[in-house]
Parts: C-alpha cells; structure tokens; sequence
C-alpha cells in the first residue's frame, strides 16, 4: 500500500507548483507533469489502481478521482489569472495615438437614377412646384380615359401595357367614365399622368405639381429599352396659363439641369391629353450646336414631350376650361441619365454592378 501517497499531500505538493507557475508555458508543463496521458504523475498511479483488490479500489479510487477534479480546477483557475495578467499589462503597455487618421471607412450613395430625380424635383420646387405622388396599381379611367385616350388607342393594346389577370379577360375594355373612377386596379400605370389626374380630381386650380415615379410597360428589353423606367411629369393648371409659360419653364429647366447656354426649339407632334403638344430638343451643351457624337452631328438632343392640357380633360375633372388653362409634360429620367452621362446602354443602372455606380 505504501506505493500509494496520501492525496492529501499529494494535493498540496501540486498547489503549491501550480501556484509558482508565471507562464501559461509552465502552467502547460504542469499539467503535463501531473495529468499527461502517458507520463502523468497522478495518471501513471490511476492506472495502478486496476491491480488492487476491490476493498482497497473503494478506498483509493475516490479519493485519487477527486484529487484529479481539483487539480484540474487549480489548473484551470491559474490559465485565467496568467490570461488576466497577459491583458492586463497588454493594456499598460499599448497606447493610442488619438491623433492618428482612422481606417478610411466606405460610404455608400444615391443610385445615379435617384440623383437624376432628386435634381429635377429640386429644379422644379426652385421654380414653385410641388411634389405628388400616386399609386403604380391604377385603373383604366385614371390611366387612360381621363386622359382623353380613346378605346382604341394603340396604347390600349395589351403589347404596350400590363394588365392585370382579372382585367385580361375583360380586355374589350368598354369606354369607361367617371363613374369608373373608384374601380379596382386593372393595370400597371404605363405613365405617372394618373397622378394629374388624381391631383386635379382632389384640388381645385391653382396647381403646379411634378409627378416623379416608376412606369412600366410591356416591351422588350434593349439598350434603349426597358419594361419597369422612371418618368417624371409635371402639370400647371390656372388662369391665363399659355404656350409661351410652357416654353419658358421647360427652357428655364433645362439650363439649369444642363448649362446656362442650353438653347431649346419644339416641334409639333401628338399626344391625346395635350392640344396643342410638342417635342422639346435642347441644344448640346457638348459641342454647342455644333456637332459632335452625343448629338449625333445635328447639334440638338430630343429631351421631352410636353404640350397645352386638352380642354376635354379639364372638363372631365369639373375644371372650366373656359376660365382656366394648362401645360403638362413628361421627360424619361433614364433618358436624362442617358444624355446627362453619356451611358450608352440602359440596362447598366439595374445591373447592381458597383464598378459602374461608383462612377457616379
């Protein structure tokens, strides 16, 4: 029996080792010493103990497992002071200098098509419009009735605009009236249009409002073409308002969105909610009418289309087109992008390529 210590010394002996231990490499050896898997003190006299009999396992076999459970808290307790003591004079000795540059840190920012928007609403409030908003789920009366778009009207086709699976097989679409007004939505807004016509359903003249959102329409996608773009479109409606208000607000906006020299001309064209209605170009702020790429050598860039509001939408909206007149336009803000930044295929601002954003 005398091959086996008492525990008790045992115990204290190891303490005591444990406890002069300055390094976490000593404590390692310790443990070693004690507790390793082959040359362990206290293991090599466990391993004794399969030999004795079974009276004398009752007695040892205790007492040598708890003296294993201390020695492993010892060691445990004595790794977290030695790491304690390591941060500790970790901390002492580092210091910060606060005075440093700190690690660059990168930001994000607008998409260029926000950018676009927020210049043209901002140019427009300069010039005392407001801001509306309206729903991209419309009906047929709001997207197209109130706006003098006959039953057979191209833009009617199923080709140019997405109906909803209700309204698809109602596509006969009966001439609507105001009636209609409060009907389901049957349709994604093909213009930000219904949003005039919301406004001046709800406020009585005078308005001057800018109508910025999301569009879509049933085409295939290409460089020049999208199915979901961005339009903004904007509405004056009062007294006395005339074609020479329409083209001195549009040529007032497009030198401030382009340059002080930007020159602009209209040509006639057609739009069912306008009468009379005109294309805008604005002259080339690049090669200044001369000629150059962007303009493709004709020193003018087609920007907008815009026109007198029809008297037959006033009269739909219970406005006296007798008393009061209007202008109203729209402009693309992917085609603003376009010409603004020289991009040359559309599909570049929804690709989430941040190669490409960061450049803007």
């Amino acid at each position: 029996m005398s091959q086996f210590p008492d525990p008790n010394t045992l115990l204290q002996e190891a303490q005591k080792q444990i406890e002069q231990v300055r390094s976490l490499d000593a404590l390692e050896e310790a443990r070693i010493a004690w507790l390793g898997r082959k040359e362990g003190r206290l293991t090599l006299l466990l391993k004794q103990l399969g030999g004795l009999s079974i009276e004398e396992k009752k007695l040892y076999g205790p007492q040598y497992n708890s003296l294993k459970a201390r020695l492993e808290e010892l060691l445990a307790a004595q790794e977290e002071n030695l790491r304690s003591q390591e941060r500790r004079r970790a901390l002492e000795n580092d210091t910060l200098d606060i005075t440093l540059p700190g690690a660059p840190v990168a930001y994000g920012h607008l998409h260029p098509l926000s950018q676009i928007m927020d210049s043209l609403v901002s140019i427009f409030r300069s010039l005392g419009f407001v801001c509306a908003d309206g729903p991209e789920m419309e009906n047929d009366f709001y997207n197209f009735e109130a706006l003098n778009v006959p039953a057979d009207h191209p833009a009617r086709d199923m080709q140019d605009t997405f109906y909803m699976e209700s309204a698809a097989k109602q596509l006969s679409l009966p001439h609507l009236t105001a009636s209609h007004a409060d009907q389901e939505p049957n349709l994604l807004r093909t213009h930000t249009s219904p949003v005039q016509v919301r406004v001046m359903q709800k406020y009585p003249p005078p308005i001057a409002i800018v109508c910025p959102g999301r569009v879509y329409r049933h085409e295939a996608q290409d460089a020049t073409h999208l199915a979901v773009f961005h339009q903004m479109e904007g509405l004056m409606v009062d007294e006395g308002i005339s074609f020479a208000d329409l083209k001195g607000t549009l040529g007032r906006f497009a030198q401030l969105l382009f340059a002080p020299t930007v020159k602009t001309r209209f040509r006639p064209s057609f739009f069912p909610f306008t009468e009379p209605s005109a294309q805008m170009d604005v002259s080339c702020w690049i090669c200044e009418g001369a000629g150059c790429p962007a303009c493709k050598g004709s020193g003018w860039i087609e920007l907008l289309g815009a026109g007198m509001v029809n008297p037959k939408v006033l009269s739909g909206m219970n406005i006296d087109p007798e008393k009061y007149s209007g202008f109203a336009f729209g402009v693309g803000i992917e085609r603003i992008a376009f010409i603004k930044y020289g991009v040359h295929d559309l599909r570049l601002f929804y690709e989430n390529d941040t190669r490409f954003l960061e450049q803007f």
